[in-house]
């Protein structure tokens, strides 16, 4: 067990690289991930939004501070 990591941990090793995070609500952004805390709050630099709709739309953020009340998932790309 000792591969096992913590999701935090994941997070960590995600500092500086793209994430793509899913928001309640059913939107997507995609950016740089540049800090977090214990609660999920997240920075991204470089961010978007992509809107789901019959075609889905990208509107370019830049940088943002997503409440981890929002968050549902965040993964790499």
């Amino acid at each position: 067990m000792a591969n096992v990591q913590r999701p935090l941990d994941i997070l960590q090793q995600s500092i500086g690289k793209t994430v793509i995070v899913r928001l309640k609500g059913s939107n997507v952004m995609r950016g740089t991930l540049k800090s977090f805390d214990p609660h999920l709050n997240l920075f991204l630099e470089n961010a978007i939004l992509v809107k789901k709709s019959e075609e889905p739309q990208e509107e370019e953020i830049g940088k943002v501070v997503l409440r981890g009340d929002n968050v549902l998932m965040v993964s790499p790309p």
